[in-house]
């Protein structure tokens, strides 16, 4: 079984908020231009699809940057940990050049 890479997690983040902005710019109804109350409400509507969208984006950065922020993180952890197992492994040998008296 393939474990969920870093780089297809971000993809399935971005697909999803933009699937759901796409939900929310075809949930406003066309207005009908023969009513004048109707065309003042459908440029409002606008107006709050382009807010809603805009909000989606930000959230798909703001996801991305948590992403990157968190690999980053794992990086620097995975970089620490082979750190001190080299740091290890050399003091082991110091102990087995004491033990076979190349060293004191």
């Amino acid at each position: 079984m393939r474990s969920c890479g870093f780089g297809s997690l971000q993809l399935f983040f971005i697909f999803f908020f933009f699937s759901i902005s796409l939900h929310l710019l075809s949930a406003s109804d066309p207005a009908n231009p023969k009513d004048a109350n109707k065309a003042v409400s459908h440029d409002s509507s606008k107006s709050s699809v382009g807010v809603k969208v805009a909000i989606a984006c930000l959230g798909v950065v703001a996801i991305v940057g948590f992403t990157v922020l968190l690999f980053k993180i794992w990086q620097k952890k995975k970089r620490e940990e082979q750190h001190a197992r080299l740091l290890k492994l050399f003091e082991d040998d110091d102990e087995l050049e004491v033990e076979l008296g190349i060293r004191d």
